[in-house]
């Protein structure tokens, strides 16, 4: 994580990115021979798969010329692994563990997973790079770039290589590893337990005190334990207006909205209720991370409420989706959004997704450079699943896969886009944040905002480089100093201590606005030597 250095009380816009030269840069194809001593080793792999996810055979890998032996290997999925492989491809997914043995072995920037995925259902082998992109200008998100992968020498095609959620990427995000890791993935395979309340897969509906209920629909991962879920879904039934020190409201707030507008079902917001991890950092917080982007941009068309959407119900996805419904079985989208100012940063936040990506066809030109760099590439893979004809058909346009209908991305995007552009909230004139400033005395360092159009001003803080905002309401009472004038003014004093990271939030009668506008992933910073 970059870090800000000031020899004197300094102020500037800091933003949550960058991570330097890795194997995860979108521009770099990485190149993966794995050598296996077994010749039936797709059916060793299969074996494993079959038992659980404990075992890995071992092989050697050499991943960009550099040799990694002792590899630990795994299939991994669910949709993408039995249906490809029951269609007879040999284009599987993989799971790359290159310290399963040697536990000093890693790749440049210090990772040690891979995970490989063989592009399942997105026939414009975008789906997953871009989502991955365009979510992490907003919140923590892995990243993804491609791969091409060879086994014993043969050549299996042009994988997704995806960023795991594991120590490197907490520590990275959170500023630590610590805490506990639950993966939000209902075990496929098993039934509801008998006797327990009627849940609905991984969506954090309060079941009760017994923790079997839950056994099915999460998986533990580092220092979790069931009553970590519990006490999440039990104050998200019965105190969802006083959250803000369990729970990282913003960042729930930015993944539900990316998922709304990417129409990202295959996700919280779906039928399927999974794909995300929840991280309790070490202060009690919890943080959602999203998860398995190759169905985002319509590629899974059900919401959980009634049949499939068609393209044009997609398009015109409601906002609103199960909070309009007052859907019980999406508490963290319906109690949240039922109390007031949140529902306004969320709108806000969808707005700004919509502005940045699909209003002036700044989407489109990176999917665009992105499926030329590897277009040559795709063409030459002849275990592609889909003809090479609907790779670059896809991308504005509907095409037919086996049974299924994938809508090109484009032509989602841009009736989305106006859809929502043109919705009566979003139309309404949001609050204008201008001249954030402040200035230090002693101790105290004073923050003011000339703002228009507010109801009420809260100022979010914290004092540590990492750990959630905490907010304090800001006041517009005509005194700033010796001079007293209504002059939209607003301000608010806070202890410096040994440093300040900030955002503000202008909160209108409908709408909100934030400054920076991307908070809580962006921030000002005030720092004193």
């Amino acid at each position: 994580m970059r870090k800000l250095i000031f020899l004197s009380l300094g102020f500037l816009l800091f933003t949550n990115s960058g991570w330097g030269q890795d194997i995860y840069e979108l521009n770099s194809i990485l190149e993966i021979r794995l050598t296996f001593a077994e010749e039936e080793w797709d059916g060793y792999l299969d074996s494993i798969k079959q038992r659980g996810y404990d075992e890995r055979l071992i092989g050697d890998a050499v991943i960009n010329g550099k040799a990694y032996p002792r590899t630990g290997v795994r299939y991994k999925g669910n949709s993408s692994y039995y249906n490809v492989r029951k269609s007879g491809s040999s284009k599987l997914p993989f799971n790359l563990k290159v310290d399963f043995e040697n536990k000093d072995q890693e790749l440049p920037g210090g990772f040690t997973t891979l995970k490989l995925s063989n592009v399942f259902r997105d026939p414009s082998f975008l789906r997953e790079v871009l989502a991955y992109e365009i979510a992490g200008k907003y919140m923590p998100a892995p990243r993804a770039n491609y791969a091409k992968v060879y086994v014993n020498e043969k050549y299996l095609g042009l994988y997704n290589c995806t960023e795991s959620v594991d120590d490197l990427f907490l520590k990275k995000f959170f500023g630590e590893k610590k805490g506990a890791l639950i993966k939000c993935d209902p075990n496929w395979n098993e039934r509801t337990t008998p006797g327990c309340p009627e849940g609905d897969k991984a969506s954090l509906m309060y079941l009760g005190e017994d923790s079997i209920c839950y056994f099915n629909l999460y998986e533990l991962k580092d220092n979790a334990s069931w009553k970590d879920v519990i006490d999440l879904t039990r104050a998200l039934k019965n105190k969802p207006g006083q959250m803000e020190n369990i729970l990282d409201i913003d960042q729930t707030l930015w993944m539900l909205a990316y998922n709304n507008v990417l129409v990202n079902l295959d996700s919280y917001t779906g039928r399927l209720c999974h794909n995300y991890y929840l991280y309790k950092d070490t202060t009690g917080v919890y943080h959602p991370v999203l998860w398995d982007m190759n169905l985002s941009f319509g590629g899974f068309r059900y919401t959980g409420i009634g049949a499939p959407l068609s393209n044009e119900k997609m398009q015109t996805m409601s906002p609103f989706i199960h909070y309009s419904e007052k859907n019980p079985k999406r508490p963290l989208i319906t109690n949240l959004l039922n109390i007031d100012l949140y529902r306004k940063i969320y709108v806000a936040h969808m707005q700004t997704i919509v502005n940045d990506f699909f209003v002036d066809g700044t989407f489109l030109k990176r999917a665009e450079e992105i499926q030329n760099d590897i277009a040559e590439l795709v063409k030459n893979d002849e275990n592609r699943l889909y003809e090479f004809e609907d790779f670059r058909k896809n991308l504005t346009e509907t095409v037919k896969i086996d049974k299924s209908m994938i809508i090109g991305l484009a032509e989602l995007m841009d009736a989305r886009a106006a859809y929502l552009t043109n919705h009566p909230l979003f139309k309404k004139e949001a609050p204008l944040i201008e001249k954030v400033k402040h200035k230090a005395s002693n101790e105290e360092v004073t923050i003011t905002a000339s703002i228009s159009g507010t109801q009420k001003t809260w100022l979010y803080h914290r004092k540590e480089t990492y750990g959630n905002f905490q907010r304090i309401e800001m006041y517009d009472d005509g005194t700033h100093g010796d001079q007293v004038a209504d002059d939209g003014i607003w301000s608010t004093s806070i202890a410096i201590g040994e440093g300040l990271q900030y955002y503000l939030v202008a909160e209108g009668e409908k709408t909100a606005a934030l400054s920076p506008e991307r908070a809580s992933y962006e921030f000002y910073e005030i720092q004193s030597n």
